[in-house]
């Protein structure tokens, strides 16, 4: 489709599988498997959709239901697989399977055989859940049926935990699918949406997280506030709905794991502030839940990186949407339901540059490891940051040979993004001092200054929006 952006990599990956299937395989088995994980609303749906539009092959394309039971499941595969292009769809119609091996019975017989065809099991980490047996009767079916067949089966899933399990030495499917990841779209693919110069993009891509429902409806060209403005006076927006459907889904009956969530996303990132900020949780609660929230990849938890080990672990969310959502959108929904978007956006115009200075800091390091081979030492393996219990010092960049733990610290750096104000000479006389501070560091470690506004001394490896957003082409 025109309007498709993005995904060259995911979708060359997707076209590499095709043809292995149309290849035929080794001993008869032509039939290959790919389980894709991602976020929420990140556009897994929307890209294997477009992948088999641009095939032009039969397929089915079935999507699992949260609220349905395995009985459920099962009625609704079944009117997916009659609703579907593949030769046999017709015969699938008014059928009544009552478990899943009835029911792949019923698939093998609707595909084709002289031609490849496509089968997408959408939510998948849902039927597992709601029948335990599923994963098990999908592997032997694969195996004594689908891997014979000319078929891609394509397992679509935003538990990423959950996902990530399938593929385990224990698990039935165990190297049966290749796995692939479907990130965000990229502050590149951001700038090229919407038209925006590298900055800017940059200022979009903290407020929609590379959410491709969030830039669909984000007018090309528009600054992030004239965008907002427009948003916080609709309810409905998917600037303000994805956020709040992604953690029901999540998080369903779990109210103590969104409030420790909340407590992060309001800007506390140790341990002790943050059961402090939810309310003053027992340790055990507090712990149960930064596990939860780890173990859904939701929040992160990071250490100083250093030649020194450390135990100052700090949690911060993983999503930059969701992270302006819990700043500046989920708890003052009221004020938005009732028409009173008006107080909110002044809330983010007085917030926004201090906020953004620390929540551009992880997309930064991000961008700087991708490129480190044209902005780093050539040895550096890993970019992190470091901080003491006192914060002092406090360093934005730290990049070194390895993590968390480092032989080598290959380069030390300051993140400056501010408008109209470029990394000067007293920005240089702190980042020396924060070098001379951390351990591992010495007067020859090379410096760097990730500024939005240029740099105005000496003595640093200058990068800048422009050089940074070159890391996602």
């Amino acid at each position: 489709m025109d309007d498709f952006i993005g995904r060259e990599r995911e979708l060359a990956a997707l076209d590499r599988m095709l043809k292995r299937v149309e290849a035929g395989g080794r001993g008869g088995r032509p039939g290959k498997a790919m389980l894709i994980r991602g976020r929420r609303r990140v556009g897994k749906s929307r890209l294997v959709e477009e992948f088999i539009e641009r095939s032009g092959l039969p397929s089915l394309f079935f999507t699992a239901s949260a609220q349905a039971g395995a009985g459920a499941d099962l009625r609704l595969f079944v009117e997916a697989a009659a609703e579907s292009d593949l030769p046999g769809a017709e015969a699938v119609g008014g059928q009544s399977p009552g478990t899943w091996d009835a029911a792949f019975h019923l698939l093998v017989a609707a595909l084709p055989d002289d031609r490849p065809s496509v089968v997408v099991f959408d939510e998948m980490p849902y039927l597992i859940k709601n029948d335990p047996g599923f994963e098990g009767t999908l592997q032997k079916f694969f195996d004594r049926e689908l891997a014979r067949r000319p078929v891609l089966l394509l397992c679509v899933g935003s538990d990423l935990a959950m996902m990530e399990r399938l593929n385990d030495y224990d698990r039935p499917f165990h190297q049966r699918g290749t796995e692939m990841v479907v990130p965000p779209l990229s502050p590149a693919d951001v700038a090229d949406m919407l038209g925006l110069s590298p900055a800017d993009a940059f200022d979009a891509f903290l407020v929609c997280g590379g959410l491709p429902l969030v830039l669909e409806e984000w007018p090309r060209g528009a600054g992030v506030f004239d965008y907002l403005a427009d948003v916080v006076t609709d309810p409905t927006s998917a600037l303000i709905v994805s956020a709040e459907r992604s953690l029901a889904a999540e998080f369903p009956a779990d109210a103590q794991a969104r409030l420790v969530l909340g407590a992060i996303g309001s800007g506390e990132r140790t341990h002790t502030l943050i059961g402090r900020a939810a309310g003053g949780l027992p340790a055990t609660t507090l712990r149960r839940s930064l596990q939860l929230l780890g173990a859904k990849r939701v929040v992160e938890a990071v250490t100083p990186l250093s030649t020194r080990p450390s135990k100052e672990t700090r949690y911060y969310v993983a999503d930059p949407h969701l992270r302006f959502w819990l700043a500046f959108l989920g708890p003052y929904m009221s004020e938005i339901e009732r028409g009173r978007g008006d107080l909110t956006l002044e809330r983010m115009r007085r917030s926004w540059t201090a906020w953004r200075g620390r929540a551009v800091e992880p997309v930064v390091r991000d961008a700087l490891f991708r490129m480190r081979a044209d902005g780093l030492p050539e040895e550096t393996g890993a970019v992190g940051g470091y901080w003491t219990r006192s914060n002092d010092p406090e360093i934005d960049i730290v990049a070194a040979d390895r993590g968390p733990i480092a032989k080598r610290i290959t380069a030390v750096g300051s993140v400056k993004w501010l408008e109209n104000r470029p990394f000067d000479a007293h920005d240089l006389a702190r980042l020396l001092v924060h070098r001379s501070q951390l351990p591992g560091a010495d007067e020859q470690t090379p410096l760097l200054a990730v500024a939005r506004s240029g740099v105005s001394v000496d003595g640093v490896r200058a990068v800048g929006p422009e050089e940074l957003i070159t890391a996602w082409r």
